[in-house]
């Protein structure tokens, strides 16, 4: 029996990834899958476990990759201000680089889904609701240091940095560029609440 040709795991997952974020998840076969990552389908199973498994440690690569800038940006700055902001021009950059799939991939990965898909899904809901409640955090901050007003409607305006994020991240799968989205980014800013001036 011919032995397997070994393959480096990571550029396999990387690959992966890819795929998942150029298709999304539903429309991603394990035909196309193998065949972007250069193994055959016993390897995937051996390596990866299940289209599902492989799926998820691609998403966990994403965060700690592409997707790390919002989590660094978030815990950096000194202000919520700044820091979304950051978020924000950066993501401008990334969702529209040339050098990886448009957007993001834990917004767009589970678009259109149907009801066998509904655990991934929930997955990345569950991601983008973290991030959410991290732009919170952060903006409560602002409040706290009573950069804003106390009656700020924090949840509110996160909930809106939350939808200008992932519509820059459809707005890019669109063809829109870091200039358009850098726009974008800046009007956004311009619903920040004014200083409290104490």
């Amino acid at each position: 029996m011919a032995r397997q040709r070994a393959f480096d795991r990571d550029t396999a997952l990387e690959s992966a990834l890819r795929e998942f974020w150029r298709h999304g998840y539903e429309a991603t076969s394990i035909a196309a899958l193998t065949a972007a990552m250069g193994i055959r389908p016993p390897s995937l199973y051996a390596a990866f476990g299940d289209k599902r498994r492989l799926f998820e440690e691609a998403v966990r690569r994403y965060q700690e990759t592409y997707g790390a800038f919002t989590t660094r940006a978030l815990a950096e700055e000194p202000t919520g201000r700044q820091a979304i902001e950051r978020v924000l021009r950066e993501a401008a950059a990334e969702y529209a680089s040339e050098e990886h799939p448009r957007g993001c991939l834990i917004i767009s990965a589970a678009v259109n889904c149907g009801p066998e898909s509904a655990e991934v899904e929930e997955l990345l809901r569950g991601f983008r609701e973290q991030a959410k409640a991290a732009v919170k955090r952060r903006i409560d901050d602002d409040v706290a240091a009573r950069l804003i007003p106390a009656d700020t409607d924090t949840a509110g305006l996160a909930g809106f940095y939350a939808s200008m994020i992932q519509g820059m991240s459809a707005q890019s799968r669109d063809g829109a560029g870091h200039e358009e989205l850098l726009r974008i980014a800046t009007l956004a800013m311009s619903a920040w609440p004014a200083a409290t001036g104490d």
